[in-house]
């Protein structure tokens, strides 16, 4: 435990050579997420704009005591309103990223993924938890816990992609990714053994890019080297993944909560393949990972504005 943060303190220290993103706070109508926006504005990681009811968010910020006067605020009369105004100022290139505040996250992502008026691209919208796990000497991404209840192989092309592309924002050249099961060998009885083999093909075949891929892998042969070895398993990723892709959403959120409460780790969550990032956060996020949430959008948006429009649509 005595690595705790070490991996988000490198994160929030790297973004200090970075402009201040610009970011749309949409709905930050509590003390939670008005103050992770103030927050992460005094670390120079963003330079927020407030989006909600004014009269509703200068009144937390008196109640609190927290000074927003340099900051820009566009009145909304509500959640759903703040949501539908956060998108259209990402669509007129106002802001750099969107940050969740104090409304639902359905609401948010309703607005995101409107056909017409929302901020789709030809990517499949995924969730990566980047997660600081003292145990492990490097962050460890893990895909989808949030967005994608129950993915097809189509889509897990794309969240595999999507996280492939963090890895790259974060600095990791060529991340190692294992698409978890329960084993690690394909079994026709099992669907996710299925699927991780064709991922694995897909990736020889370069419809998957800029990763080494491997799968199916139980977790302990993900993660620990030894667990490989003992199992015999000759592969370049397992026991060292940078990003592990779950089957489904409920594995997902079990191994981020695991992590979590289990583990002592802390869980930086980010929305991609949309327009630009969107950083998710929680009521019960520390400080400490709702900076490091910032930061890594921060790192992304960063990173996007360098890569050709189309090898991110």
């Amino acid at each position: 435990m005595e690595n705790q943060h070490e991996k988000y303190a490198r994160l929030i220290a790297s973004c200090q050579a970075l402009e201040p993103m610009r970011c749309g706070v949409v709905h930050p109508c509590d003390e939670s997420a008005l103050r992770g926006a103030v927050d992460a504005a005094r670390q120079h990681l963003l330079v927020p704009t407030l989006i909600g009811p004014e009269q509703k968010i200068r009144a937390v910020a008196a109640a609190c005591e927290l000074d927003i006067s340099g900051y820009s605020i566009v009145d909304a009369e509500h959640s759903h309103a703040s949501a539908d105004t956060a998108v259209r100022l990402a669509r007129e290139g106002a802001v750099d990223a969107l940050m969740k505040g104090s409304l639902h996250t359905d609401e948010l992502m309703g607005a995101v993924v409107k056909r017409e008026t929302g901020l789709r691209t030809e990517r499949r919208i995924s969730h990566c938890f980047v997660m600081d796990v003292p145990a492990l000497k490097q962050p460890l991404i893990v895909s989808d816990a949030a967005v994608n209840i129950v993915p097809t192989l189509q889509d897990k092309v794309h969240i595999i992609q999507n996280a492939i592309d963090l890895a790259h924002a974060l600095g990791v050249g060529l991340p190692k990714v294992a698409i978890l099961s329960a084993v690690e060998t394909v079994n026709p009885t099992m669907p996710t053994t299925v699927e991780a083999g064709a991922l694995c093909k897909m990736a020889d075949r370069g419809q998957i890019t800029g990763a080494l891929l491997d799968g199916p892998l139980a977790l302990d042969n993900a993660i620990d080297l030894n667990a490989a070895k003992i199992k015999h398993i000759d592969s370049p990723v397992a026991g060292q993944a940078d990003i592990l892709i779950v089957p489904d959403l409920e594995a997902g959120n079990m191994l981020a909560k695991s992590l979590t409460f289990l583990a002592g780790a802390d869980a930086a969550g980010i929305v991609l393949g949309a327009r630009l990032p969107i950083v998710l956060t929680s009521r019960a996020d520390s400080l400490t990972a709702r900076l490091a949430s910032c930061a890594v959008a921060a790192l992304f948006a960063n990173w996007r504005r360098a890569q050709p429009t189309k090898a991110i649509l």
